[in-house]
């Protein structure tokens, strides 16, 4: 049997607050639902109900409570699956955070003449708590609870404690719900703020429709496997048992909501949310370039990494259930990306013999370099070379990793000049048991290509200066 303190273990938990138009249509009661199955590695810290564009006039936190009673079914299964360290959260500590935000539309619930509601008082008590960890604010509906909070601390504290305030936030609305998102980000540019920008209900062009939306939306056509995404796929795997009977059919596209707790461009922390694109070879093998391959081209993983934790609430016995593989390369078994720096042209090992299968199933190696959040321009392939990736064992546990040459990773596109710190590269681990159904561990490496010695630039003559990244570019045929 699974020894439970070799499961997986987090670095922290991240603070956590959901504002949610439930019942509306059922993507939120979806998204409630995985987030409860991964609660455990989350500090809840509100449950509000809030309204939006289509839920104008109420807010409904009795259905919270509704999927609230069926997680209580479940919790005590889920916990016999967990680390002891990360124990899933009571039923009735989630339900002391359920409050409500007002039942109008918009800017109607915001403004100095406004008293804030109970979930908006707890949203301001949340972000006031003495804590060094930021506050995650998820934002599945309209966004006036948060708007009134922020006009809140604008006039009842100084301007120095209110930006103090404001930098705790880490603010994620997926799209705009309300006529307060905008103005948030305008009147506050310094908070922390992820979205899609895009028209009024012009979903189909957010990158988090690739989660399922590719048939409802029409992109990828044919690139994206629809099938762990289906009614009959979730039918069999995630409406059943306590918990999972509060997952209703889909009418459009579930959410999942628990993707983006660090640098939203996958390689730089930034203020805001980055729209980046990916190219993915698709079940036709056809490669397919765009904003919602960065989504779902992991879907086999995440859907097979919800049923797991479907079946833990089920069933208490972990014999007869999977859990993740504990990657560990080269000692390290954090979670965060292991990082070094490296000469261009120079050779690291990497060593990931220690990773091990708490059910003891056998484990599949596969590195791959992800070269889209090393570049700065659309044509990725022109501008960040291939890592070698070389096996030093049959399975792949050992691998030694060539950094490209200088002049492939240390030099100006423009300039043509040496770089003494070059492209920053990432090599991912996937690890994938051979359990029921298969859960994969990853492991992300950034290599930082160095050139002490100034190596690789061109000395270019008068008349072959570049102007701009095109000139560069004149030449590359793909």
């Amino acid at each position: 049997m699974a020894d439970t303190s070799r499961f997986q273990t987090f670095p922290s938990k991240p603070r956590v607050f959901v504002l949610t138009d439930i019942s509306n249509e059922p993507d939120d009661a979806e998204s409630l639902v995985r987030y409860l199955l991964y609660s455990n590695q989350f500090q809840t810290e509100g449950l509000v109900a809030v309204s939006s564009t289509w839920m104008k006039n109420k807010v409904c936190p009795q259905d919270i409570h509704k999927i609230l009673d069926a997680y209580a079914g479940a919790v005590d299964n889920l916990n016999k699956h967990t680390h002891p360290d990360y124990a899933y959260p009571s039923v009735d500590s989630l339900r002391n955070l359920v409050k409500s935000g007002p039942p109008v539309y918009g800017f109607a619930g915001v403004g100095a003449d406004k008293p804030l509601t109970d979930g908006a008082q707890l949203l301001l008590e949340r972000i006031k708590a003495p804590s060094e960890e930021p506050l995650w604010v998820l934002v599945w509906g309209g966004t006036n609870v948060l708007a009134q909070v922020l006009l809140t601390i604008r006039d009842q504290y100084s301007a120095e404690e209110a930006t103090k305030l404001r930098a705790k936030l880490r603010v994620y609305t997926i799209s705009d719900q309300d006529d307060t998102s905008a103005w948030i980000r305008t009147q506050f540019p310094d908070v922390f703020y992820i979205s899609s920008i895009h028209g009024w209900n012009q979903y189909g062009l957010a990158a988090w429709t690739g989660i399922s939306g590719d048939k409802y939306y029409g992109f990828d056509n044919g690139g994206p496997d629809f099938s762990k995404v289906s009614k009959q796929w979730i039918k069999e795997n995630i409406q059943i048992g306590p918990l999972g009977s509060a997952y209703p059919d889909f009418l459009f596209i579930p959410r999942a909501t628990l993707q983006h707790f660090y640098a939203s461009d996958a390689g730089q922390q930034g203020k805001h949310y980055s729209d980046m694109s990916d190219s993915v070879v698709g079940v036709d093998g056809k490669t397919y370039r765009s904003n919602q391959a960065t989504i779902w081209r992991w879907r086999d993983t995440f859907q097979n990494d919800f049923a797991a934790r479907m079946q833990w609430s089920l069933n208490p016995d972990l014999a007869s259930t999977n859990h993740h593989p504990i990657v560990i390369v080269n000692g390290s078994r954090s979670l965060a990306p292991l990082h070094f720096e490296a000469e261009a042209g120079s050779t690291i090992e990497l060593d990931a013999s220690q990773t091990y299968d708490p059910d003891g199933d056998d484990l599949t190696f596969t590195w791959w370099q992800y070269r889209e959040p090393s570049a700065t321009q659309w044509l990725v392939h022109f501008e960040v070379s291939d890592l070698g990736i070389e096996k030093l064992d049959t399975e792949g546990k050992k691998i030694k990793v060539t950094v490209p040459e200088p002049e492939k990773s240390c030099v100006d596109l423009i300039s043509q000049q040496p770089l003494a710190k070059g492209q920053l590269l990432h090599l991912i681990l996937e690890v994938t048991d051979s359990g029921t159904p298969a859960l994969t561990s990853y492991r992300r490496v950034l290599i930082q290509a160095t050139n002490k010695d100034l190596r690789g630039g061109k000395l270019l003559k008068e008349g072959e200066e570049l102007n701009a990244i095109g000139d560069a570019m004149k030449d590359y045929t793909g």
